[in-house]
């Protein structure tokens, strides 16, 4: 029935991205059409993460926290039949937080044979500046053996004004699959995390145009 629901709902909500946001999605072939891919994607805005499962053709999915599930009225109803529909994972705030329990989830995911998406900045970027990623996609490319695939988002950060549909054009590009097989397997596996930590971040600037933050200098 999930499963069912998530394209379902995919094929409703096109046309209407269609309309209001005229995407361009390049790319993807790039997509596995068998099998376990982590999606490595910036991160502009909070719509981001409806607008990836619109654009990709096989299904993808998320971490969220619990407390979604928990919630009393019908608005509460509403998430949990939601969330459920859509085979999110409920996480913890304190693991959520902590980066531990979204990955542990993620990887299940990714042995399961689905799709799992992360974005390796953490949180949204508030400047439209790409931040440094954290080493969760490469965790889960190099713990799983499954491929990483690049994202770039454009544009999204501009899809509301005041809570109300903004008309403009997005762009998703996906990248080639990067695969953890080809980072210097005779490394040692935090090595070989660094690397393809790096790796992954560099696909995305290119993707995305973004422009590097330069990290903050610790006090001496």
């Amino acid at each position: 029935m999930s499963r069912r629901f998530y394209f379902g709902a995919r094929s409703i909500s096109r046309p209407l991205f269609a309309l209001l946001w005229k995407p361009r999605v390049t790319g993807l072939e790039n997509i596995p059409r068998e099998g376990g891919f982590v999606i490595a994607s910036n991160h502009l805005a909070n719509i981001d993460s409806f607008v990836l499962p619109v654009a990709l053709p096989r299904q993808i999915r998320f971490v969220a926290k619990d407390t979604l599930w928990t919630q009393k009225g019908l608005r509460g109803r509403f998430l949990r039949w939601f969330f459920d529909a859509v085979e999110a994972v409920p996480v913890d705030r304190e693991a959520l937080s902590s980066g531990k329990g979204a990955l542990q989830a993620g990887l299940t995911i990714l042995r399961e044979g689905d799709g799992f998406a992360i974005y390796p900045e953490g949180t949204r970027s508030k400047d439209g500046l790409l931040h440094p990623g954290k080493q969760g996609a490469a965790w889960l490319g190099v713990e799983s053996g499954c491929p990483v695939i690049p994202v770039g988002l454009k544009g999204t950060q501009h899809m509301f004004s005041r809570l109300l549909p903004h008309r403009g054009t997005i762009t998703v590009r996906v990248g080639a699959p990067i695969h953890p097989e080809d980072i210097d397997p005779t490394a040692s596996k935090g090595v070989r995390r660094r690397l393809l930590n790096e790796r992954i971040m560099d696909e995305i600037q290119q993707l995305s145009g973004q422009r590097r933050a330069v990290p903050a200098r610790r006090a001496s």
